[in-house]
């Protein structure tokens, strides 16, 4: 599933092709959506954000198409109306003079009005946003600390958006390798040093992943294993999707627990 870098890179690909521009015309997939074509068509649209792992086309009219891509869903902007050659399902499309913006795939759309968008039931749960909002270390800290998060396993605290908005379990896998804790630890169980430690990492990856297309390893070893032939896959990440393959740290092999969300971590720098 895209995570916050992912969904923020797509809201600025997609923003670059309709934002401040007239949507001539606006089709959904969606056939309970359909009432809203005539109101969005012709509309100009002010803004595209994305909202942890979900995005958000803003219309000057004080409608807002919300989306959320899940598993399978995919934006593809191109010239007005030239569709790819694609056996996903066209869920929305919206159409200038110019160019498109289609997502397809993507089950989780609606259309909400301004004053509705805090009743929404994804986004009004949602914490601080990771790369909108840019919370500061301290304010993670003292986010991890309140008494509804304290006591929670970081394997699943990480990945719940209500503590903070956009990580997902690559992120996740990334994070507790970096600052050297197993999934099980809790905040409450952290010494003052690995409690910032952790809330550094948690505001600096997702941003660095952002910048560079999904990349979390050490910057410059994944540069240097490109420099030498090996696929961007490959160099992207310290454990995510590497088991059996050395740590970069102690060469240990990294294992994988095969849950729902898998969890990548080195047995012997993370305990």
């Amino acid at each position: 599933m895209p995570e916050g870098p992912e969904i923020r890179r797509a809201a600025d690909q997609v923003s670059a092709a309709i934002c401040n521009r007239v949507a001539t015309e606006v089709v959904f997939g969606h056939s309970h959506l359909k009432r809203f074509e005539k109101q969005l068509s012709g509309q100009k649209i002010k803004r595209v954000e994305s909202r942890g792992k979900a995005m958000l086309i803003r219309f000057v009219n004080g409608l807002n198409i919300y989306s959320h891509n899940q598993l399978y869903g995919r934006w593809h902007t191109v010239p007005a109306y030239e569709f790819p050659d694609s056996s996903r399902q066209l869920r929305l499309a919206i159409h200038n003079r110019k160019q498109s913006a289609l997502l397809y795939s993507a089950s989780d759309i609606d259309v909400i009005a301004d004053d509705k968008l805090g009743e929404h039931p994804f986004l009004s749960k949602l914490g601080p946003d990771l790369l909108n909002d840019r919370p500061s270390r301290k304010q993670i800290m003292e986010r991890m600390l309140l008494p509804k998060f304290r006591r929670r396993q970081l394997g699943t605290l990480l990945t719940d958006q209500s503590f903070v908005a956009g990580l997902g379990n690559y992120l996740r896998c990334e994070i507790l390798f970096v600052t050297g804790l197993p999934a099980k630890s809790r905040a409450m169980d952290l010494n003052q040093e690995k409690i910032s430690q952790l809330a550094y990492t948690i505001v600096t990856m997702p941003l660095q992943s952002y910048k560079t297309g999904g990349i979390t390893n050490d910057l410059q070893r994944a540069q240097m294993m490109l420099d030498k032939g090996a696929s961007f896959e490959e160099a992207r990440f310290y454990v995510f999707r590497r088991a059996g393959k050395p740590c970069y740290r102690c060469v240990t092999p990294i294992e994988k627990i095969a849950t729902a969300q898998p969890l990548y971590y080195c047995p012997s720098c993370q305990v």
